[in-house]
């Protein structure tokens, strides 16, 4: 916060830091996810943290938790368990017809 409106430099040292961690890891357009144990994701989470912060005048970090005991490989399982579900749900669903007078 507190940067121009493209972020990406800044983002750019903490998602380095997140892939440099060994930890399974993924970024997308809005988020990075890791994944590992409690204490280990953390540090990584305040590495990120205080790399943003040598270059930015304040920092935002959002966290969002999932515990999921035994789920093998959240990352990627998670996923596919919804795609899953999806293709038993049929897929698609019918687009209602709209008709003009």
């Amino acid at each position: 916060m507190g940067v121009e409106e493209v972020v990406a430099d800044y983002i750019a040292e903490a998602v380095k830091i997140v892939r440099e961690s060994g930890l399974p890891n993924r970024s997308d357009s809005m988020y990075t996810m890791i994944e590992g144990e409690w204490d280990e994701v953390m540090s990584v989470i305040k590495r990120a943290t205080e790399a943003v912060a040598l270059k930015a005048p304040r920092v935002q970090v959002s966290i969002k938790v999932d515990v999921w005991p035994n789920m093998p490989d959240p990352l990627n399982n998670k996923i596919a368990l919804l795609e899953e579900r999806i293709s038993e749900s049929g897929g698609d669903r019918p687009r209602p017809v709209v008709e003009g007078i």
